[in-house]
């Protein structure tokens, strides 16, 4: 093999180990009997927040700096991929004792 070609070949798996993101992870919180658990978790931008309703009536989980407003119908769950870092406290607008805090790292 050529000098010039093994180089290329290492260059361009240093560039792709650099380009290519991490896995995501699919984190998941539960609403149940109304208490949202855990209520402190603890994430990275690009994770996919799973929140699943346990409960027999609606609940939201609504950002309190707007960055997100999700509706949770009975029994049901919906999703959210953190778009940037920092902390985000949020609550169920329906049942507003309703309280947690996500922790989002780049």
């Amino acid at each position: 093999m050529k000098p010039g070609r093994l180089a290329s070949i290492a260059l361009a798996v240093v560039f792709l180990s650099v380009v290519v993101p991490a896995h995501a992870a699919t984190i998941r919180i539960t609403m149940e009997d109304l208490v949202i658990s855990p209520a402190d978790m603890s994430a990275k931008v690009g994770d996919t927040i799973e929140w699943i309703n346990k409960d027999v009536f609606a609940h939201t989980a609504t950002a309190k700096n707007s960055d997100f407003d999700v509706m949770l119908p009975p029994q049901k769950s919906a999703t959210f991929v953190l778009k940037k870092a920092g902390t985000i406290d949020y609550y169920c607008r329906y049942h507003p004792n309703m309280k947690a805090t996500l922790k989002v790292e780049p």
